[in-house]
């Protein structure tokens, strides 16, 4: 009787995305809503990608971990909106296991990426301010390309080793979320082993480790400027919106991964989706503005774009 049980749930190809439930009165609001959103994604770090791709004077290490970052945006929505806008015309909600996998890979690894950047922009910050007659030995074109390809790839090759462990027999098919995530469907999963813990702590631990990284170049690029005015002028120049862009990801993911771990059902669908998509709607429209708006390089060199255009 049990091995019949067994047979039945290795059967389980298609899960179902319980996040929606319950949103049929405003669905059509919410689809026009989410579109717009998606479409000022795209515009928004669009812009940036390509002032700072046909600029030359923008290939500088910090010009090109941002347009990386822009692109990660980008990469990282792509996996949930165009799933998440379908969802919102229909009146059934599922996606295959591969595709559920498929998405949390991409959601995660995303995720993961930002952290690599946004640490590599603080390393970036920290030698230009503390250490500034190194900058061009430390920051050199080879360098800054390697930093580039292990932001990417470390994400990605982390991220696939625990997908592969996630993938496994299933016991159900309800994820009460709006999107894929890999620890709710290894929750599914009809058995668990060591490896299905130890890979993800380690890729935890991993990314802790850029946030404290991050923290420690800042407190030596504090100490800096404290004795010179023109490291002050550098700092709030370059480095206030990249500690705003990275709190306001660290701080929308954080919502997020604390309610998915110990959070209550007593919060209403509503609110446990808005908690749920924040890291994808604030950080990949906040980011571009912020750069574009404050960073003047960046925004002269749009003004010149536009100018040429008209």
């Amino acid at each position: 009787m049990q091995q019949f049980m067994m047979d039945n749930v290795s059967d389980i190809t298609m899960l179902t995305l319980s996040g929606l439930n319950g949103t049929t009165n405003y669905r059509v609001t919410l689809f026009t809503l989410t579109l717009l959103c998606y479409l000022v994604i795209w515009l928004v770090n669009g812009i940036i990608i390509t002032t700072i791709i046909l600029d030359k004077i923008l290939h500088e290490p910090m010009y090109i971990f941002i347009c990386n970052l822009c692109i990660n945006g980008l990469y990282g929505t792509t996996g949930f909106y165009p799933k998440f806008l379908k969802d919102l015309l229909s009146s059934t909600h599922v996606i295959s296991y591969a595709g559920c996998l498929l998405q949390g890979f991409v959601l995660l690894s995303s995720a993961c990426a930002d952290f690599s950047f946004l640490a590599l922009m603080a390393y970036d910050r920290y030698v230009a301010i503390c250490r500034p007659l190194v900058y061009h030995s430390v920051m050199t074109k080879q360098r800054v390309c390697v930093f580039v390809c292990f932001a990417w790839l470390a994400p990605l090759y982390l991220v696939f080793m625990s997908t592969v462990t996630t993938a496994t027999r299933l016991c159900g098919s309800q994820i009460p979320k709006i999107y894929c995530v890999n620890w709710l469907i290894s929750k599914l999963a009809c058995s668990t082993s060591i490896v299905t813990i130890i890979i993800p702590a380690f890729n935890y631990t991993f990314y802790v480790a850029h946030v404290f990284f991050v923290v420690w170049t800042y407190i030596h690029i504090i100490k800096s400027c404290l004795t010179s005015t023109e490291n002050m002028h550098q700092f709030l120049q370059t480095c206030v919106p990249h500690l705003f862009t990275l709190t306001v990801f660290a701080v929308s993911l954080l919502f997020d991964f604390l309610y998915m771990r110990i959070g209550s059902v007593q919060l209403s669908q509503s609110v446990q989706n808005y908690m749920a998509i924040e890291f994808l709607l604030f950080p990949p429209i906040i980011n571009p503005l912020i750069y574009g708006f404050k960073l003047t390089q960046i925004r002269k060199r749009i003004k010149n774009l536009m100018c040429c255009k008209g």
